[in-house]
């Protein structure tokens, strides 16, 4: 296995794994998610392929197909002037493909961007996990990530 940049010839996988996790999400929350959707279009895939502030990262076998892929986002802190600055990356989605689970593949994937920030001086990782998506909290704390807030809703 290997973990590079997305390329361009990676958006029709890129875009069934997306349709994977999107359908996920659309079954814990259906008030939310749209099923039969994806969060990118191919175009907004092109374009954010070539940002370097949002590197996506792709893991891939030996004939350079697509396992799983990492999007991440570069963010400078604080978002308020009573916070220390520091430099961080949002990891926006991580997916590996359903027949490459369990073998590693998103593990290496998530060692990837911690080794990815330690080498962009970063302090630290963080990533959002929708409630009741139960084996993704369940991957990320095994792998070290640990709550550090709690957004509450009430629907109206």
């Amino acid at each position: 296995m290997n973990i590079r940049r997305a390329q361009i010839k990676d958006i029709p996988a890129i875009i069934k794994l997306l349709s994977e996790v999107l359908e996920l999400h659309a079954a814990i929350r259906p008030d939310i998610f749209k099923p039969g959707t994806t969060k990118y279009t191919n175009d907004e895939l092109a374009k954010l392929i070539k940002d370097d502030q949002k590197p996506i990262y792709v893991a891939v076998n030996d004939e350079d197909e697509v396992l799983g892929y990492v999007f991440t986002q570069l963010q400078e802190q604080p978002f308020s002037t009573n916070m220390v600055q520091f430099k961080s990356i949002f990891i926006d989605d991580l997916c590996v493909d359903s027949a490459a689970r369990s073998k590693g593949v998103g593990r290496a994937l998530l060692d990837f961007v911690k080794e990815e920030g330690k080498r962009l001086g970063c302090y630290e990782i963080t990533l959002n996990v929708w409630a009741g998506n139960d084996s993704a909290i369940r991957f990320y704390e095994k792998n070290g990530l640990k709550t550090k807030e709690t957004t509450m809703e009430y629907i109206l």
